[in-house]
């Protein structure tokens, strides 16, 4: 039941007679209101910004789509929301917390996650060429998190579930650390027991930079993956903190 109509402004009282869903002043339904409003995340912009769709330039409608939660509305749903967030949100800073450098990152679960579509890029990029077969497997692991969020973003229109697409796509980038900066030491322990330094050309980042004349920029490259990642990890923990304080404020404007 909504506590003040968004068309004329009546505060509802309990002598009033009218069904719960409108408004006893003007005969406004609020469910069709509400309906109408929040459908189009194009209309949702519209109305708080007084401008036409035909004047919205790209970075608004971007902006508006981004941010929109008119479809995730219901009280139970956002505190499930919540509920998720607190979690990625500490797991995310665990991440965050840890050496990414170092092969700590190789014990966490999402490792194992990542390590599925790494290989199975190896396998899919193949028909590219060797060159493709070998970065293959970073690029997969990068692609299936971003085709996540893309389908959440424009498909599903769950922009809550797209954040932690993002969280996804940061952390996978995290998990290429270790391995980008360890392409000329060779030290790191691979799929099958063994150091890339123990069998040449098994390295994938050894092979790739070493492919590209670049391998004594290992260390930069690592440096400016880590520093993406953190900063893409972060951006999701905005992104999500601002859905779930939109969500929150849509909910109470139903009641």
């Amino acid at each position: 039941m909504y506590r003040k109509c968004p068309k004329c402004g009546h505060k509802r009282h309990a002598h009033d007679e009218a069904e719960v869903d409108v408004c006893p002043a003007c005969g406004l339904i609020f469910s069709k209101w509400m309906q109408k409003q929040f459908n189009n995340p194009d209309a949702l912009y519209d109305r708080q910004s007084g401008y036409s769709s035909s004047k919205q330039n790209f970075v608004n409608r971007v902006a508006t789509h981004l941010l929109y939660v008119g479809n995730l509305t219901g009280q139970p749903r956002s505190y499930g929301y919540l509920l998720i967030y607190l979690c990625f949100f500490i797991w995310g800073w665990s991440f965050i917390l840890t050496e990414l450098k170092s092969q700590e990152l190789n014990a966490s679960f999402m490792h194992t996650i990542n390590l599925v579509f790494h290989e199975a890029g190896h396998v899919i990029f193949r028909l590219f060429g060797s060159f493709m077969a070998v970065l293959g497997g970073s690029l997969l692991q990068l692609i299936v998190p971003l085709i996540v969020l893309l389908m959440f973003v424009f498909k599903h229109r769950d922009n809550f579930a797209a954040s932690i697409g993002l969280w996804w796509l940061a952390q996978s980038m995290m998990d290429l650390v270790p391995y980008i900066s360890d392409a000329r030491t060779q030290e790191m322990w691979l799929l099958g027991g063994v150091r890339g330094k123990d069998i040449p050309g098994i390295h994938d980042w050894n092979n790739i930079l070493s492919r590209l004349g670049l391998l004594e920029y290992d260390q930069v490259l690592s440096t400016l993956i880590m520093v993406m990642a953190i900063g893409l990890m972060l951006l999701s923990f905005i992104w999500g903190a601002w859905l779930l304080i939109s969500m929150h404020k849509l909910n109470s404007s139903m009641r």
